[in-house]
């Protein structure tokens, strides 16, 4: 069965539970921290100050909620996990089905800035299993693996037999097990990243001196900034408490990676607007999704962790994602058939770069 219309859409947020929010922002107690480090050492106390300050005086959340709302969500409920998905038809009998999945911090909120841009296509923006807006899953998040079962299942309720997958970060794990899992249903791939398992567990070892290179910066790159993957990996549940209490360590949780992996030099308010940076946090605080949104750094799978995925891939690069590599590494895993590398940009990239990202998409429709 398919629930279409309001009633498939994410529910609206209770007063009560906002209520409780403003009494929490009211509470909030700013934590004295040495002077002089800015975001070196984590998120600015300043900046986090002035933000909570703007969430609990003049933030109002009921617009916002409402415009990912007011999409056109449906919702499998037949197969053994339901999927809350926004369902855009272009109206054209013959265009291809594009499914867009999004990955950690974020949410379906990645690809606002996308989907006018996709008018022409039919596109489906799935809610993963565990993150903000997704439909209730029993036992809770799930492995990366397992979502991909999951919307191979879901994806013929809507009449979707065979698509285009664009991703990034977990969403990019996500469509790599699905294209194992399902060559002949996925026409092509789209990614911004190779995820960085290759390198991190039993990597290639007849490395060239460019693989080599990426190889170390990615180490570099955990030994510097991968922490958070570290600690969502190994005690999400400790991690979850902290974050699910209070909206303000959420907030430095979620924002700190909003600013480090976007390209913005440092000044994340020229990516996001203080009511942006904070929409995406209540995604996370209104659903209750920070844990389950865990899951998949937890439960990493090896299924399909070496191999060749063989569906045809286009590859659009951003400068400022996490650690770029190189086309000969992405061979290595993927068919790559469309390589592109852009001058701005980061992790974000359907946010920051729309237009860039939609090219990337396009590449990957040519391939099908």
């Amino acid at each position: 069965m398919v629930t279409t219309g309001t009633a498939a859409a994410p529910p609206r947020v209770p007063d009560d539970e906002l209520d409780d929010l403003r009494r929490r922002l009211a509470a909030y107690r700013r934590v004295t921290l040495p002077s002089g480090h800015g975001w070196d050492r984590g998120t600015d106390a300043d900046f986090l100050a002035d933000l909570v300050d703007h969430w609990r005086e003049r933030y109002d959340w009921r617009p916002h909620e409402a415009r990912p709302r007011d999409l056109p969500w449906v919702l499998t409920e037949d197969a053994e996990v339901p999927v809350r998905a926004v369902h855009v038809r272009s109206g054209r009998p013959d265009a291809p089905t594009v499914v867009l999945l999004h990955g950690w911090p974020d949410s379906v909120l990645r690809f606002e800035r996308v989907l006018p841009l996709l008018g022409d296509v039919d596109v489906v923006v799935p809610a993963l299993p565990g993150y903000p807006f997704a439909a209730p899953v029993a036992r809770g998040g799930l492995s990366s693996v397992a979502i991909a079962s999951a919307l191979a299942a879901a994806l013929p309720e809507l009449g979707v037999e065979r698509f285009v997958l664009s991703a990034g970060d977990v969403g990019a794990n996500v469509a790599r097990a699905l294209a194992q899992q399902h060559p002949d249903r996925v026409a092509a791939l789209h990614l911004t990243d190779a995820p960085q398992q290759h390198y991190l567990v039993e990597p290639p070892t007849d490395l060239t001196p460019e693989e080599e290179a990426y190889v170390a910066r990615g180490h570099a790159w955990q030994a510097a900034e991968g922490a958070y993957g570290h600690e969502q990996s190994t005690k999400p549940h400790t991690l979850a408490v902290g974050l699910g209490d209070s909206p303000a360590g959420l907030a430095a949780w979620v924002v700190e990676k909003l600013r480090s992996w976007t390209d913005c030099g440092g000044d994340v308010g020229s990516v996001f607007s203080p009511d942006e940076l904070l929409t995406w946090v209540m995604a996370y605080w209104t659903t209750g999704a920070i844990e389950t949104s865990f899951t998949p750094y937890v439960e990493r799978s090896t299924s399909g962790r070496s191999g060749r995925t063989a569906v045809p891939t286009a590859f659009t690069l951003f400068p400022h994602d996490l650690v770029g590599a190189p086309r000969s590494w992405a061979e290595r895993f993927y068919d790559v058939r469309s390589w592109r590398e852009h001058d701005a940009g980061g992790h974000f990239a359907a946010w920051e770069r729309p237009d860039d990202y939609v090219a990337g998409v396009r590449a990957a429709l040519a391939l099908a």
